[in-house]
């Protein structure tokens, strides 16, 4: 697996969201990190992104977390 250079931190900082929240998502995808500044292979970070996209539309911004927990406002 190729590196995608990118650290969860960087990720993070990309779309406004807590780092904990990325740790999060990586454990329901089953990526393994040490820290935020782990870098990713890049098989996982385009899983990352593709479900940072799918929940961003599906929960418009400000209505839920990346953690998949819906929050109503």
């Amino acid at each position: 697996m190729g590196f995608a250079n990118l650290a969860i931190a960087e990720i993070a900082a990309d779309y406004s969201t807590p780092v904990g929240k990325l740790f999060s998502l990586c454990n329901q995808l089953l990526i393994a990190y040490k820290h935020q500044k782990t870098h990713l292979g890049l098989e996982d970070a385009k899983a990352i992104f593709c479900q940072i996209q799918i929940l961003s539309e599906t929960h418009p911004k400000g209505n839920s977390d990346l953690a998949g927990d819906i929050k109503i406002t």
